[in-house]
């Protein structure tokens, strides 16, 4: 009877309403995602994907199978529902910021910085680059923890090869310099040089979970463009756990759309979609900073 009415409705799998309504409070429990109406399609593209990889015939019996917490499903399932457009330099007024920050800091302790929503490596590779080109041989002080949510994004990281066209717009100086080009079986990609590579852990986090594995200090946490995914008390939930992990100086970067107004209890608007800790946060971290370790 369900493929009937798919048929009626023209579309492969029957999906209604209530069907998305469970897609969206599974979604959002599980990775503070929220879907407006207007996503019902794109959800319906994604996860039908998955209804053919599966075999299941029906979106209730497949969201059946997730609410039995079957584990391999629901990692295919939030990849499914993650977005994830990025491109070397996005958003570029933030990398010479990054710069300043670096040159003010260099020599002071070891430097981590971390890019939470590092999607196919990208951002994080950027920030690798700005280092060296900023610090040089001093680029060994730093180094960049770069996580995820989709497990498939960050294999693609990991592997750090992407098609030409994707650097197709970079200074070819710059390409020359962290690129390797493909010959042969690979003609057409490039690969970023191992120096770059070198200087960043991958690793899979959910940024609604508890225990984060990051230990503080870090320098500079990037958070670009994933906040407009949530609703405003749980972007305020995130921005609280990352006030501990940040150095007293430390500077967090979001979207060109992210606005964190409501949390100004914890974070100041630097400028340029930069934040840095509320004076109060800033001096009890300097306090702390400033105790002698025993």
């Amino acid at each position: 009877m369900a493929d009937n009415q798919a048929l009626k409705d023209g579309r492969e799998f029957h999906f209604t309403a209530k069907d998305f309504d469970r897609v969206r409070k599974l979604i959002y429990a599980h990775a503070g995602i929220s879907l407006s109406d207007s996503k019902q399609e794109l959800v319906y593209s994604r996860l039908s994907r998955r209804l053919r990889a599966t075999g299941i015939r029906t979106f209730a019996e497949y969201l059946a199978l997730l609410e039995s917490n079957d584990a391999a499903e629901w990692e295919a399932f939030a990849n499914s529902l993650t977005t994830n457009l990025t491109s070397f330099f996005r958003e570029p007024h933030h990398f010479p910021i990054l710069a300043e920050h670096l040159r003010a800091i260099r020599g002071k302790h070891p430097i981590v910085l971390w890019c939470s929503a590092a999607s196919t490596g990208e951002e994080p590779y950027t920030m690798a680059m700005t280092v060296l080109d900023t610090l040089g041989r001093d680029a060994h002080q730093v180094s960049i923890i770069a996580t995820d949510l989709d497990t498939k994004v960050l294999e693609t990281a990991r592997e750090g090869v992407y098609p030409e066209e994707r650097v197709s717009k970079l200074d070819p100086e710059l390409v020359k310099r962290f690129f390797l080009r493909g010959t042969g079986a690979q003609a057409g990609f490039v690969r970023v040089r191992p120096e770059l590579r070198d200087m960043i852990a991958f690793r899979q986090v959910n940024l609604l979970h508890n225990n984060w594995p990051l230990r503080p200090p870090l320098d500079a946490i990037f958070c670009r463009n994933v906040m407009i995914y949530f609703d405003k008390q749980t972007q305020l939930d995130i921005l609280k756990k990352f006030v501990p992990l940040l150095r007293s100086d430390g500077l967090l970067f979001a979207g060109h759309s992210e606005s964190f107004h409501h949390a100004d209890d914890y974070f100041k608007l630097r400028g340029k979609t930069v934040y840095e800790l509320a004076h109060k946060l800033k001096l009890q971290h300097r306090a702390e900073e400033s105790r002698p370790i025993r």
